[in-house]
């Protein structure tokens, strides 16, 4: 691809993401929106989903930055429910659409039928976690979606490779196909438990937060390229060692992770972004190679198997959910009772993405015996209305669902009560610490000066509390928000006198910058992004 057209996709995907968080509308189906108005107009650049970039170069840092936001901990407290949706769904959507699509469509052989069953099998790792962030949904049910979709295309891709195999003539058994799927899974997790110490020691060796954050860039890409290249699952390789970085992150300098945490957010929303666009561009193409088959046929095809994809779904949820419950009475004793509605929500909030449609432009147009393979072009026609469907049907109905089933968001006044009580405890033991290191002659500090050190811890452990208070009448804000409000403005009128006694050439502009990255600090400290 040349670079303009590569830039204008940048620039108008970001754009366009950006615009959506101004409407009521999820920006992923926006962007899916736009792409497929776009593909259609004259001049437009044609854009081609490449698989070779999309699997090794997009998905790495994608699941990285989602993996780096997750909760270990959370994620091994449901690691059952995680594992029954990220595997055991995976593979019975495999098999269940892959039959549906068999006996639906006449002459489609079992075999490609079932890979296609396996593209279409995994929810998008992106779609997911972005709707658990804009929702608002309950910690437990965002954890078991983020960790379904973390794991998931591991499966989706093992699967994808036995059922073509047999779709190509190579003589896949389900034997091999299993041997095949222990490999990836048990070589990917190997390879990431064998880099997550040693990158995780040199993380914290280097100096230079410049440094750090170039390597943080690269270790979801290599990572996933050194668990392919034992032919092992790379999205497990990365998704291992984020997970172990993520839960670290502490024991690096604090310059590293505020560096660390604005450039993925920054990658994570340039490739988002991209990446729904690109989906929305695929419609010429899988249109145009759609030949040997009536509109209305192809339709009816597309239907059945978006219906299925949903039942599939739902059929696998509620099971998974109340069979080991009633089989286990420790699982009852141990985790709180779950009514229908949280299934629900877990099953309609399985919107398929890019993954999918990038691992179905990876079928080989020809099978072993030099012939063309069987209803590629359906195939990726499937795939694609499959991915638009479910991204524009559940996406757009799942907040109103949520809604209508009244779900019980995040408890925002225990976690504030939660926060305050933790910087309660940090705070009283810091300034033990403080009257400690003030009690040794060489750190004797002028009393103004000893005392602001005790000013910021005391300003530190109200500011929590401040919060659970009454709001100001008129402003409607709490006493913490007025505060890091009025810091930023008399952080700003500072601002405002280093720039003038710059342009009236009495600092240069280093000194400028150093003045301005100073306060750029404190004006971070004093700002708290507004949840919700």
């Amino acid at each position: 691809m040349d670079a303009l057209p590569l830039l204008l996709l940048v620039a108008g995907s970001a754009a366009v993401a950006g615009a959506a968080r101004r409407t009521p509308v999820p920006g992923p189906l926006l962007l899916v929106a736009a792409g497929l108005v776009l593909s259609y107009v004259p001049g437009v650049p044609h854009y081609e989903l490449d698989p070779e970039i999309v699997l090794p170069l997009v998905l790495p840092p994608l699941l990285h930055t989602a993996a780096l936001d997750s909760s270990y901990l959370d994620l091994r407290a449901n690691v059952r429910p995680v594992a029954l949706l990220s595997v055991g769904y995976v593979l019975f959507a495999t098999l269940a659409v892959g039959w549906i699509a068999y006996l639906v469509v006449p002459g489609l052989p079992l075999t490609a039928a079932l890979v296609l069953g396996a593209v279409i099998a995994p929810p998008d790792a992106v779609a997911a976690t972005a709707i658990a962030r804009r929702l608002g949904l309950p910690s437990r049910l965002t954890t078991i979606l983020q960790g379904e979709s973390l794991v998931n295309d591991a499966t989706a891709i093992t699967a994808y490779n036995v059922a073509l195999a047999a779709a190509v003539g190579e003589g896949a058994t389900w034997a091999g196909g299993l041997a095949e799927f222990a490999v990836a899974a048990i070589g990917g997790v190997g390879v990431g438990l064998a880099l997550m110490v040693p990158l995780h020691w040199l993380r914290t060796r280097l100096t230079e937060p410049l440094l750090q954050n170039t390597l943080s860039l690269l270790i979801p890409f290599f990572a996933y390229a050194a668990a392919e290249q034992v032919h092992a699952s790379g999205v497990l390789a990365v998704v291992v060692v984020a997970l172990y970085l993520g839960h670290r992150s502490w024991q690096v300098d604090f310059a590293t992770r505020l560096q660390e945490a604005a450039v993925f957010k920054m990658v994570a929303f340039v490739l988002e972004s991209a990446v729904f666009a690109l989906i929305g561009f695929q419609l010429p193409v899988v249109v145009g190679d759609l030949a040997g088959y009536a509109k209305g046929e192809a339709v009816r095809y597309a239907l059945a198997v978006f219906a299925a994809v949903v039942a599939a779904r739902f059929l696998w949820v509620f099971p998974a959910t109340y069979v080991p419950r009633l089989l286990s009475r420790r699982i009852r004793e141990r985790e709180p009772g779950v009514d229908w509605t949280a299934p629900t929500v877990i099953g309609w909030a399985g919107m398929r993405g890019v993954v999918s449609l990038a691992i179905a432009f990876s079928i080989p147009a020809t099978v072993h015996d030099g012939g063309e393979f069987p209803a590629r072009n359906l195939v990726l026609f499937l795939t694609f209305t499959t991915v638009i469907g479910t991204l524009v049907v559940q996406g757009l109905t799942l907040p109103g669902l949520i809604r209508l089933l009244r779900l019980p968001g995040r408890d925002r006044q225990a976690e504030t009560l939660a926060e305050a009580q933790a910087q309660n405890a940090a705070s009283q033991v810091a300034e033990r610490r403080l009257g400690e290191l003030l009690a040794d002659e060489r750190n004797a500090l002028p009393g103004p000066l000893a005392d602001r050190l005790r000013s910021v811890l005391e300003r530190r452990r109200n500011g929590v509390w401040e919060r659970l208070g009454a709001p100001n009448p008129v402003t409607g804000e709490s006493a913490d928000q007025t505060y890091r409000r009025l810091s930023r403005e008399m952080i700003g009128a500072e601002r405002s006198v280093f720039v003038e006694l710059r342009d009236r050439r009495r600092i240069d502009d280093e000194m400028l910058r150093t003045l301005l990255r100073r306060l750029d600090l404190e004006e971070a400290a004093a700002y708290r992004e507004e949840s919700g």
